[in-house]
């Protein structure tokens, strides 16, 4: 695959990319430039999604204070046209390009060139873009207790839960209850020191402590007590600008890495007196990231188990471990049952609503159904197992009331299903925006049959038929039957170049 010039992705970023409002008084920089080695995938560790939404696009939309209004900066690198192409151009944001990744430091570097320190003096935050359960409840926290702390520098913390030889997270280090020489710390107790990484602390010979300073004072750290400390840097942080762009070209490399860490602004604040908090958000799962399949897995695992409880009353779920609702779908749901009617849908195994899909009262989908797209349903639907219904958002599907749709059927495009009617099953139907399909009330489509782009009226009976870009007449038989329509193939295309094996 050829390689894509520098200048080339630069020119997207300046396409796709927002003047910075400097009437805004808050900035995100979301860190997407990294690709994850680990997650052994050719498409950007940041594209991988989360209940159907990639993870740098759930990062975006959790970190939009809409209330205040907020400027992102989206720092990319590798698979850079890849993530911009998702995220594409919105409002107050600008793309920014960090052609080598010298790490996360260096990565916010990247992005505050985006900003005239001359202009502006707010609060930035940063975000890393593979963080796909944070929400905005969180954000929301995380901020109010930015400004409450009074505060310079904020770190939001997790507390590790599971065996903590594989935290391979970066360490929250606070002081002591005693320094190294016994003394008690008094009110510095509890104050966050650093952040040191993961890798940084297996580089510490096991039979030496780590020694460090805060306020002039020495605290040791035993290689033990590093690894099994719990609480871990989530990679989310919050900074007073003028603070942050003062400190930040001060971040040397000097660790096992060789790369500039933003963790190390922790120290830098601290020595020149600055105040620094931490806090730990309220569901400890909105700080996961991920480096490989097994951990995405399990966000995607803990997404799911969030909407089920969400919505597990409201419906029924054959199987909370084996379906997806899109979200904006399971909301409309909510706001739906607010109303008071009992909404009666039944969703089998396996099944997908994609967004864009209207449910309706007393629908059941079946095992294994996948609707996605602008399909609306009527009321009282069946949908049986294994059929395949969607359609571009442009295009208009529409299911009538008391409709039945059996086993296999595949139906896309640009189609209406009137009242009472039933497709029963090997049916494939298909309605383009040139030719759209029309089927009336009270149609019968049974067998074998493939329809395109035809309009079917009202009562007719189709059976084993191919049906191209037809109009099907409801015409009265002298017995006062409705005619139906068997058996109907349309002359063959290309019969000439076929000959019978001898």
């Amino acid at each position: 695959m050829k390689a894509i010039a520098p200048f080339e992705i630069k020119k997207k970023a300046e396409e796709l990319s927002s003047p910075f409002d400097y009437k805004m008084k808050e900035t995100a920089i979301i860190l997407a430039a990294g690709h994850g080695k680990r997650i052994k995938s050719q498409k950007s560790k940041m594209l991988h999604s989360i209940w159907g939404i990639p993870t740098v696009e759930r990062v975006c939309n959790a970190c939009k204070i809409d209330s205040i209004g907020t400027n992102t900066i989206i720092v990319v690198g590798i698979k850079a046209l890849d993530v911009m192409n998702v995220i594409g151009k919105r409002e107050k944001t600008i793309f920014a390009y960090q052609q080598e990744q010298k790490g996360t430091g260096h990565a916010v570097q990247i992005a505050l060139l985006n900003i005239d320190d001359k202009k502006y003096d707010g609060i930035v935050y940063v975000f890393p873009g593979d963080m796909g359960l944070l929400n905005k409840e969180t954000v929301e926290i995380f901020r109010n207790e930015f400004a409450k702390s009074k505060s310079d520098m904020m770190v939001l913390t997790g507390i590790y839960e599971g065996d903590v030889k594989e935290n391979n997270y970066g360490r929250i280090v606070r002081v002591k209850e005693f320094d190294i020489n016994g003394t008690p710390s008094g009110k510095d107790f509890g104050n966050v020191i650093e952040i040191i990484e993961y890798k940084d602390i297996l580089s510490i010979a096991n039979d030496e402590n780590y020694i460090t300073i805060y306020n002039g004072r020495k605290y040791s750290y035993s290689k033990k007590e590093l690894i099994e400390n719990r609480e871990f840097n989530s990679s989310v942080y919050a900074f007073k600008y003028k603070k942050l762009v003062e400190l930040i070209s001060k971040i040397k490399s000097n660790n096992a890495q060789n790369e500039i860490y933003i963790t190390d602004l922790i120290s830098l604040f601290n020595k020149k007196g600055y105040k620094v908090a931490a806090i730990s958000p309220k569901d400890q799962y909105v700080v996961m990231g991920f480096n490989d399949k097994s951990v995405l897995r399990e966000m995607e695992n803990l997404y799911r188990q969030k909407v089920y409880d969400k919505i597990k009353n409201i419906i029924e779920i054959d199987d909370p471990d084996d379906f997806f609702i899109h979200e904006n779908v399971v909301e409309e749901i909510i706001s739906t049952d607010r109303n008071g009617t009992p909404l009666d849908i039944k969703i089998g195994k396996g099944v997908y609503i994609g967004n864009g899909v209207k449910l309706n009262y007393n629908l059941y989908l079946k095992k294994n159904v996948y609707v996605d797209g602008n399909v609306q349903f009527g009321k009282n639907v069946t949908v049986w197992e294994n059929v395949l219904l969607s359609c571009f958002m442009n295009q208009e599907f529409i299911i009538g009331d008391n409709v039945e749709i059996l086993w296999g059927d595949i139906i896309k495009g640009n189609i209406v299903i009137g009242d009472n009617s039933r497709i029963e099953s090997s049916v494939n139907m298909t309605g383009s925006d040139d030719y759209p399909l029309r089927i009336g009330k009270n149609v019968l489509i049974k067998g074998t049959s493939y329809i395109f782009g035809s309009i079917i009226e009202d009562d007719i009976h189709i059976e084993h038929s191919v049906l191209i870009k037809k109009k099907i007449l409801r015409t009265i038989k002298a017995n006062g039957d409705v005619q139906s329509v068997k058996f109907i193939i349309p002359t063959p295309s290309g019969i000439d170049i076929i000959e019978n094996l001898k």
